[in-house]
């Protein structure tokens, strides 16, 4: 499990536009990278647009703001057109970076048991290490 202070693992996944995307190219920025469950529902909608609508603030003071989640690269097109998303959705299909940064885990709901993302952000500093952590991140609805 990565934790504040941990180089930040690195991550090799193409965005939705099909371009390669490796997270140690951003080094000499912080990056906020938040993994979230699936395109198109509800609560990560609302994530998604809230990182929307903070991103002009963050990318002024040198922040860039990464999305992870198991979805498609064609999928996380969809979503960004959609919604106007103007930072980069990583497809994690494989969920190679999930369970490098300890965050696809078993979940339940209504009774039901399965392994999915438990919706988590890490800032990485300019130097690619773990600043700061938030697991079990909760969305207003």
């Amino acid at each position: 499990m990565v934790k504040v202070g941990d180089q930040a693992p690195e991550i090799v996944l193409q965005d939705g536009n099909g371009n390669t995307v490796h997270l140690s190219s951003f080094r000499g920025q912080k990056v906020v990278l938040y993994f979230y469950p699936k395109d198109m529902t509800q609560g990560c909608t609302v994530e998604a647009c809230d990182f929307r609508d903070l991103y002009p603030r963050l990318h002024l003071e040198g922040v860039e703001v990464i999305g992870v989640s198991p979805d498609s690269v064609s999928r996380h097109a969809q979503f960004a057109e959609k919604y106007g998303l103007t930072f980069s959705l990583l497809a994690d299909v494989d969920r190679v970076a999930a369970e490098a940064y300890g965050v696809w885990q078993e979940k339940s709901f209504m009774g039901r048991r399965f392994l999915g993302i438990v919706r988590s952000t890490f800032l990485i500093n300019e130097k690619g290490k773990v600043e700061a952590v938030w697991r079990k991140v909760r969305v207003r609805d």
